[in-house]
């Protein structure tokens, strides 16, 4: 089941990428997951495993960075904290510095200096990304976002707005 959950973590948060284009990737949940950081805790009682110190998460070609990332069972949550990256060739790269994703009700927040960019077709940036997996509807806010106990405070985007840039098909060498 752990398994399922990071594979599923990896390719939700990448999504937000192309959730804009309303195109949703294609991916091999089979695939092993590659994890490896500087400390991992698990309380076996309470179901709750901590990965600390350089986090990685590998699977297919996608792959996450974060400081820390916490597997949070009982409650169907994963916690991903600090320098949060999700990278793939194929969807882009999505950054921000915290993310939270709600594995029962399938939403992924993104929030922070949050960054979605597709090598030569789009970059959009804002401070607070909620992609619902069910519906495949994602929206970037500016707003600053307020501290809870598993996720640190973020400033809103720069003048409130979320900016970006777009690239026309004619000017990045697709027909």
């Amino acid at each position: 089941m752990r398994k399922t959950l990071l594979s599923t973590t990896l390719c939700l948060l990448a999504t937000g990428v192309l959730a804009q284009n309303g195109l949703i990737p294609q991916r091999d949940a089979d695939k092993p997951i590659d994890i490896s950081a500087l400390k991992m805790e698990a309380d076996i009682r309470s179901k709750v495993v901590i990965y600390s110190g350089d986090v990685r998460a590998v699977q297919g070609d996608y792959r996450l960075r974060s400081d820390t990332m916490k597997d949070d069972s009982p409650n169907a949550k994963i916690y991903l904290n600090g320098k949060v990256v999700v990278d793939s060739p194929t969807t882009g790269t999505v950054i921000g510095d915290n993310a939270i994703y709600d594995t029962a009700k399938k939403f992924v927040t993104l929030s922070g200096h949050v960054v979605l960019h597709k090598q030569g077709q789009a970059t959009m940036q804002g401070s607070l990304l909620t992609v619902n997996m069910i519906t495949g509807k994602a929206t970037l806010g500016a707003a600053p976002v307020a501290a809870t106990a598993n996720q640190a405070a973020a400033p809103g985007a720069p003048g409130g707005r979320v900016t970006g840039v777009i690239i026309p098909k004619s000017q990045n060498g697709t027909p």
